[in-house]
């Protein structure tokens, strides 16, 4: 599975204290980041927005900008803090990402993106990535995609993960552009099929097994966003499926994994809440999964809340949960 199964960055979703419950499910899975703004990590505490656990590689970091001195700064911290790959945010369609000129706007000036990515790959050497959309607004064409992949493979890069969908940069909150323009896998194949030598790793839709294994066999990679994040086993059971000399942890397992790095944190300060976010859909359909999420729900964020709360919710389900 190593290098065809990623986490997609989702905002307010994949912090480190998420990626590190979805180490725990998946050993082989590629791990983003949520985007992080150039501006944040130049103007703002960089440490603290770049912090991980050593247990997420492989990690990439994802960045958003459009300004190449900017984006070559970034990159630079987050190549010397230890990540494993740079991705260039070309996919997200949110009005605030638009007012800083980034995200899926840049699809429509992709020299601008070709530019922060040549300056971002110098003096760094680990891989510096793209994640787009198959196109913006009323340019939904074949056309329109190849020509910005064309104009970032001129520059360098070799990789890109695409979001088969449009997006609608006027009309459509960012919550509907993850749903309402329909998916066009066919784009991203007939991508692949033009550009043997690129890396291409599909993203949008993927919540079955077998479709992944479909997707795999017209690209690279495949990149599993919501259904990772609300039904978190479903990444054990593919890596499981995908190496079967990997065991299929148990849920309950994984539970008890968690406390030692939960307790950490809260002797740091952090808020047990802030962390059982992220494991609330881990029993989701399955008996129980209801008593699981509502009792982490109801005591998760009162004040002194710790470990025992989960070990509570636990002792609030079905043994055989």
């Amino acid at each position: 599975m190593k290098n065809k199964i990623y986490v997609a960055p989702m905002m307010d979703w994949t912090d480190r204290h998420c990626r590190y419950f979805m180490r725990l499910l998946s050993p082989g899975v590629f791990l983003y980041t949520e985007m992080v703004t150039a501006n944040a990590l130049h103007f703002g505490d960089a440490e603290s927005l770049l912090r991980y656990d050593d247990s997420e590689h492989p990690v990439a970091v994802q960045l958003g900008g459009s300004d190449p001195v900017l984006m070559a700064e970034a990159a630079a911290r987050a190549a010397s803090s230890g990540y494993d790959e740079i991705n260039i945010n070309v996919g997200c369609p949110s009005d605030r990402v638009q007012s800083g000129q980034f995200g899926a706007c840049l699809m429509a000036q992709p020299d601008i993106v070709a530019d922060c990515y040549s300056a971002m790959r110098s003096g760094i050497d680990i891989p510096v990535t793209v994640k787009t959309r198959i196109g913006i607004d009323d340019h939904d064409s074949d056309e329109f995609l190849t020509r910005f992949v064309d104009t970032l493979s001129a520059a360098g890069c070799r990789k890109f993960i695409v979001h088969a969908r449009i997006a609608i940069l006027d009309g459509l909150s960012p919550k509907e552009n993850r749903t309402v323009p329909p998916l066009n896998y066919d784009r991203v194949y007939r991508l692949k099929e033009a550009n043997p030598g690129l890396e291409i790793v599909l993203n949008g839709g993927i919540s079955e097994i077998g479709h992944v294994e479909d997707v795999l066999k017209r690209v690279d990679g495949a990149m599993i966003g919501r259904q990772a994040y609300h039904h978190p086993y479903f990444l054990a059971e593919l890596e499981h499926h995908m190496n079967p000399q990997v065991p299929l942890p148990g849920r309950r397992d994984v539970v008890e994994q968690m406390l030692p790095y939960i307790k950490r944190e809260l002797a740091q300060g952090e808020r047990l809440g802030r962390i059982t976010r992220h494991m609330v859909g881990l029993f989701a359909g399955i008996p129980g999964a209801r008593a699981w999420r509502r009792y982490i729900s109801e005591n998760a964020y009162r004040d002194g809340a710790g470990t025992e709360v989960l070990l509570e919710a636990l002792d609030a389900m079905p043994v055989a949960a």
